[in-house]
C-alpha cells in the first residue's frame, strides 16, 4: 500500500466536470456493485492515493480496511497473504528483556514504519509508538489472511497491555499523554478475545467503566456523562459481549437480569434510523454510511436487527455508493476507505448475496473470527 501522487484515483477525480462529482455516488444504481468495489479496494491495496498521506501514521488501519474489505467481498485470493503477514509482523514492538514488560510501556503494533524507530546500540527502543488501535488492526489483518497466531509474541502484548488500564477500568491507547475512553476498552477486549487470553485486562473493572458510560437515554457515551454516540454504544455492547457479560440475542431472553438497561438501549438504537433510511450517530445529526454498521451491529448483537427498515437502509446505502466502487460518508460524497469498509459490513449485515457473513462483535468476517 504505497502512496502515489498520480494514479487511477487522480485520473478519475481530476478529470471530473462540475456535475460528475455528484455522479460519483448519486444513487443511480439499484444494485450492490461488487466488481467495482473489489477494483476500488485493489487500487487502495496496491497504491494509496496521495490524499491519504496525512494518515500515514495509521497505515495499518487503512490496510485493515482494504484487506478485511476484500475478505468481506470474497476476493482475498487477489492478495499476497505471506507478504501481508510479513509486513504486519514487522510492525510489532518487542521488549529488549522481560523487565521491560513492566516498565509502563505497551509492546503491541505500530501504525506504520514512520512511527517505528530502530533500537540504539544497547537494544533499548528510542521511542515506542505502538498502540491499542493499531494492534487491533494488525490482529484483524492477520486473522483475515489466516496467519497462525501461535507464532505471535502474545505474551509481550498482553503483559504490557495491563500497563494501559486505568484505575477506573478504562484504557489509554498508548503509555503516555493520551485520552481514555470506550474505544480503547473495546480494542483491549478484542485483542484479548483474538489472542484467547484475558490476562491482559481486568474485566470486572472494565465492565464497571462501561456501565458508567450508559446515558439517561439508553445509549452510551465514549466517557461517563458524555452524550450517547453510535460508536461509543457499539464499543460498549461489543466489549460486554466479548467479555462474556451479555448473552447473544439477549432481547429474546430474560432482559430483567441484564446488567444494562436494555429497553432504553433498544429504543435509542431504533430512533437512530432516520427518515431517509440511514442511521445517524447522534440525535439531530445527518445519516452517515458508517453508522449502518455501528448501530446495526448493536442491534444484531442484541437480537433486534429485524426491527429496522432494511429496505430503506439498503436504499440509503446505495445512494452513498460510488460508480467507481466504494462508499462515501453521505449521498454525493466521493468514496473513502473508512466509509467503504463500513458500507461493506453494513451490506453483510443485510445479507447481501456474494458477501461473507459478518462477526458483529469483532468487525470482521465470521470465517476470520473462527480462523477458517
Amino acid at each position: 500500500m504505497e502512496p502515489a501522487t498520480e494514479n487511477e484515483w487522480d485520473r478519475l477525480t481530476s478529470s471530473s466536470s462540475d456535475g460528475e462529482e455528484q455522479a460519483a455516488s448519486d444513487g443511480s444504481s439499484s444494485q450492490f456493485n461488487r466488481q467495482q468495489h473489489v477494483a476500488f479496494l485493489m487500487m487502495m491495496y496496491e497504491s494509496l492515493p496521495h490524499h491519504y498521506q496525512y494518515q500515514e501514521i495509521n497505515r495499518i488501519t487503512l490496510a485493515h480496511f482494504a484487506i478485511s474489505g476484500l475478505c468481506l467481498l470474497g476476493a482475498l485470493d487477489r492478495v499476497d497473504k505471506d507478504a501481508v503477514s510479513d509486513w504486519v509482523l514487522s510492525l510489532q514492538a518487542h521488549p529488549s528483556n522481560k523487565a521491560d514488560l513492566t516498565n509502563g510501556e505497551f509492546y503491541g503494533f505500530h501504525g506504520s514504519q514512520s512511527s517505528q524507530f530502530h533500537p540504539v546500540d544497547n537494544g533499548v527502543l528510542m521511542h515506542n509508538g505502538s498502540n491499542l488501535a493499531s494492534t487491533y488492526s494488525a490482529l484483524a489483518i492477520l486473522k483475515a489472511v489466516g496467519y497462525n497466531f501461535a507464532n505471535i509474541d502474545s505474551k509481550s502484548i498482553l503483559t504490557s497491555m495491563r500497563n494501559l488500564q486505568q484505575h477506573d477500568g478504562s484504557f489509554m491507547p498508548i503509555h503516555f499523554g493520551a485520552e481514555k475512553d470506550l474505544r480503547f476498552v473495546y480494542c483491549a477486549a478484542a485483542i484479548c478475545f483474538l489472542l484467547e487470553d484475558w490476562s491482559g485486562m481486568d474485566r470486572e473493572r472494565a465492565k464497571a467503566y462501561i456501565l458508567n458510560c450508559q446515558s439517561y437515554d439508553g445509549g452510551f457515551g465514549l466517557t461517563p456523562g458524555s452524550e450517547s454516540h453510535g460508536g461509543g454504544t457499539y464499543c460498549a455492547v461489543a466489549s460486554l459481549r466479548l467479555m462474556g457479560f451479555i448473552e447473544d440475542s439477549v432481547l429474546f431472553k430474560n432482559m430483567s437480569s441484564s446488567i444494562i438497561d436494555l429497553p432504553l438501549l433498544l429504543s435509542w438504537c431504533l430512533q437512530r434510523q432516520a427518515a431517509d433510511g440511514g442511521f445517524q450517530g447522534r440525535a439531530n445529526k445527518p445519516s452517515d454510511t458508517c453508522y449502518a454498521f455501528w448501530i446495526g451491529s448493536v442491534l444484531r448483537m442484541l437480537g433486534g436487527y429485524n426491527l429496522i427498515d432494511k429496505e430503506a437502509l439498503r436504499g440509503f446505502l446505495l445512494t452513498c455508493q460510488s460508480q467507481y466502487g466504494g462508499f462515501g460518508k453521505c449521498p454525493g460524497d466521493l468514496p473513502d476507505l473508512y466509509h467503504s469498509f463500513y458500507g461493506y459490513t453494513a451490506f453483510s449485515l443485510l445479507e447481501e448475496p456474494g458477501l461473507n457473513p459478518l462477526c458483529a462483535e469483532l468487525g470482521m468476517t465470521e470465517f476470520s473470527a473462527l480462523g477458517i
